[in-house]
């Protein structure tokens, strides 16, 4: 199958590198997969295309700028792939009725948003991937974990850097107070006097942008910057994409949130994979039914809700425990989640069949 991706790519961003790594293991698989566009420099390896006849199936990776696209450019993709060969990757869990969790996180902030959105999705295809592993009862919906695990990014002690932080959470402050400031800062101050240094890596930790004070977004940037200073975390700023993996190697611990919308309707990310790729142990703010959905039964271990300050100090205490817990949980996401098996589910997927794998039971 020839299967043309239509996105933002940015070497930088997770979707891009998730591509990358379909592209790749397509073409050992006997498939043509490209992303449209020209080639890139800062992009080796990766297989650009503009023949758009060239390829029988196109799939509109769906971020924020994605509709900002050039007309021009979606014309000639639309005269030239017929719809029913047309998908929407929804990267952004954007087609979904609107969702509130917990007062404040939501999807879209109005019904004309909604609206809008669903205008993108409509002109452009009938037929939506999810990357999710919920299943959905839209029958216009194939549900996919999509983004896997690569074994050959996973950091061996050997050649990791050297541990500068117990506890590490990477990412930035959007969406993530409930998780942070309910329950995360309150658990660290208990046991702050038994733990070294503590750091929040990327934007927003100490404050959000000025525009967002007076706008519906407000409350995605909300922190509590008292208690980061008193518990004595550091805040440096964002990481390159080509560094998250190294940089969540240097803490012992790290922390792994998600949006709560995100993780309500079980929508996947390359961080979910990223995490086991580090030389750390990763303790997850997730139900553990999703964690062992995901990781397999040793998944369970590693989750947080109502447990943060037990769980950590349990990790800092009996490192080569956890080690092995890791360990058991690569090899589930070996077997269950690399991309040999993710471009496969999709090749089926785009056929118009149900891959097996969303058959069975993910216990």
């Amino acid at each position: 199958m020839n299967i043309l991706f239509v996105m933002e790519h940015r070497v930088n961003a997770g979707n891009t590198h998730a591509v990358a790594n379909y592209v790749r293991v397509g073409e050992s698989l006997g498939h043509t997969i490209a992303i449209y566009g020209e080639p890139q420099s800062s992009m080796p390896g990766v297989r650009f295309s503009t023949n758009v006849r060239s390829f029988n199936r196109v799939i509109y990776l769906f971020e924020s700028n994605l509709h900002q696209r050039k007309r021009l450019q979606d014309v000639t993709l639309l005269a030239s792939v017929p719809r029913e060969h047309r998908f929407i990757l929804d990267a952004d869990a954007k087609f979904n009725p609107t969702i509130v969790i917990d007062g404040y996180d939501r999807n879209y902030q109005s019904d004309r948003e909604r609206t809008e959105w669903l205008q993108f999705y409509e002109a452009l295809a009938d037929r939506i991937i999810k990357p999710s592993i919920a299943p959905s009862d839209d029958p216009r919906v194939t549900t996919l974990p999509f983004f896997g695990f690569n074994p050959e990014l996973v950091v061996e002690p050997s050649s990791a850097p050297v541990k500068r932080y117990d506890v590490l959470h990477v990412g930035h402050n959007w969406w993530r107070w409930k998780d942070v400031v309910g329950e995360i800062l309150p658990a660290l101050e208990r046991i702050r006097d038994q733990l070294g240094e503590i750091a929040f890596t990327g934007l927003w930790w100490e404050g959000g942008p000025e525009w967002a004070k007076t706008s519906e977004l407000e409350p995605a940037f909300r922190t509590d910057v008292d208690a980061l200073h008193r518990l004595r975390v550091q805040t440096p700023g964002p990481v390159p994409y080509s560094d998250v993996i190294r940089t969540m190697s240097t803490g012992r611990v790290n922390i792994f949130t998600q949006r709560p919308y995100l993780a309500h309707v079980k929508h996947l990310t390359l961080r979910y994979y990223e995490e086991f790729c580090a030389d750390t142990i990763p303790l997850l703010m997730l139900e553990t039914e999703l964690a062992e959905a995901v990781y397999g039964p040793a998944g369970r271990e590693l989750t947080l809700p109502g447990r943060v300050a037990e769980k950590v100090l349990d990790a800092l205490r009996r490192p080569d425990h956890y080690r092995q817990v890791v360990a058991d949980v690569r090899r589930y996401l070996v077997a269950h989640h690399a991309y040999t098996r993710r471009v496969e589910e999709l090749v089926v997927a785009l056929d118009g069949e149900v891959p097996e794998m969303l058959l069975e039971d993910p216990r």
